[in-house]
């Protein structure tokens, strides 16, 4: 199973999904729970299956600490460092913070109101909560630990010791982003050449962890079948008519968010028409959605921005690289629809308080997200083991991922063109080439 031979991961591990659900379905009516073979079977899960599916998760969530920290550290150094262009950097970052926002509400929102996890029969849902019942509990003790009063924010996120808010299990990742946020603003403020020492450090630490993910992602496909079988074969074919409900709440959200919500912003704060923007970005789109990753798409994105759009290239150069680091609106509304919609598979009731964590805490991982193929996968691993969801239930996802990650790429990229097109206009550009901005000449339809 390796690349030379030229099947590509996303294939192996879309044939491995296929084939643990097809072995865990057999296993599921051949050796029922009143079979006396049904022990073995429990024994080949507990000690071959679910061990193998824990490798992969915890090479996934090993990545998250040093990722998160490297990432926000680096881009905010960036914005600060970036003296000329503050105004800019303010402007993009508080774009990217809001459409984000936008769009993991939309998704949560979704997931609330048609429930997809909540279609299975209630004994199964029972089945499930029993069998993750230490971390169902571990949900409600969180629940009743994270009131979200002044002083509980306090202690949540400004660590009195960042140290061993690393070291927690799971770790305290808004205590580390905010000790991120401040290392990447104090960075512009050292003398130069210490500044480029830790800089450097950082960026090697981040690209570390991007090698590692891929080395992660390399046994994906045995990961995914084992763990896959072990949820197939306990609970059946029910789980899985739930799936075909959580892609298509996927999909819908992110073509809400795209079409609707950057439609208005472009209307509202850079007054072109969402037609002739869209119709000048299909370059971008197809690229996007074929390559999985943002930064595989810079390029053309750039090239596009400037001829099409008329974005000027000072503008592009930095609104663009940046946003494939930091804006993430399709990997946000991904995370927040994942953690719900597995919530409820596992019949773990999320409060309104931990719907706001996953809210905030979808935003800010997705910033720190790798702009490769699967980047988000270790973040969304913590964020659901932050409320108690069985990081295990990333199994049930991750076949049908390729697709979804195709998709929320098209939608993060589109994001950062966006923004680029709000500012440019805010600063005073004018933009296109040929003119066909909303108020100045609408066009032809």
């Amino acid at each position: 199973m390796s690349e030379s031979r030229g099947v590509s991961l996303h294939t192996r591990i879309l044939f491995a999904l296929i084939l643990g659900i097809a072995c865990g379905l057999a296993a599921n009516v051949f050796v029922p729970r009143s079979s006396e073979y049904h022990p073995r079977l429990e024994g080949l899960i507990y000690y071959v299956m679910e061990p193998i599916g824990d490798i992969f998760l915890r090479l996934l969530k090993l990545t998250v600490v040093p990722l998160v920290f490297s990432s926000l550290a680096l881009g905010v150094a960036q914005l600060g460092s970036q003296g000329n262009l503050g105004r800019i950097g303010l402007k993009s970052f508080g774009f990217f913070l809001i459409t984000m926002t936008f769009a993991v509400t939309i998704g949560l929102t979704m997931v609330n109101v048609i429930e997809p996890g909540k279609s299975m029969p209630q004994e199964t849902q029972e089945d499930m909560k029993q069998r993750y019942a230490t971390k169902a509990k571990d949900a409600e003790k969180r629940g009743q630990t994270t009131e979200l009063d002044t002083r509980a924010l306090v202690k949540m996120i400004v660590p009195d010791n960042p140290l061993a808010a690393m070291t927690a299990n799971p770790p305290e990742m808004l205590a580390i982003i905010f000790f991120a946020l401040l290392v990447g603003m104090g960075l512009p403020h050292l003398e130069p050449n210490r500044r480029q020492i830790v800089l450097s450090v950082l960026g090697a630490m981040n690209d570390l962890m991007v090698i590692i993910i891929g080395w992660a992602m390399r046994i994906a496909p045995y990961g995914v079948f084992a763990l896959i079988f072990s949820v197939a074969s306990l609970f059946g074919l029910e789980l899985f008519k739930a799936l075909a409900w959580f892609v298509g709440i996927v999909i819908v959200g992110i073509g809400l968010q795209m079409f609707g919500v950057l439609s208005i912003l472009l209307v509202v704060l850079a007054r072109i028409s969402p037609w002739t923007f869209f119709r000048k970005v299909r370059p971008i789109m197809i690229t996007a959605f074929s390559t999985s990753s943002s930064s595989a798409t810079l390029p053309t994105s750039i090239a596009v921005a400037e001829k099409e759009l008329g974005i000027p290239p000072p503008i592009a150069g930095f609104v663009l690289p940046l946003g494939a680091t930091m804006n993430m609106n399709g990997t946000a509304l991904f995370e927040g629809v994942t953690v719900m919609f597995l919530a409820q598979v596992y019949g773990i009731d999320l409060s309104l308080d931990q719907q706001i964590i996953v809210v905030v805490m979808a935003v800010v991982t997705a910033i720190g997200a790798a702009g490769v193929p699967g980047g988000s996968l270790p973040l969304l691993a913590i964020v659901l083991t932050m409320v108690g969801v069985p990081a295990e239930g990333l199994a049930i996802i991750l076949g049908v991922d390729r697709l979804l990650d195709m998709c929320r790429t098209t939608l993060n990229v589109i994001g950062d063109v966006a923004a680029a097109t709000y500012v440019t206009r805010s600063e005073g550009y004018p933009l296109l080439p040929e003119s066909s901005a909303v108020g100045e000449s609408p066009p032809a339809v």
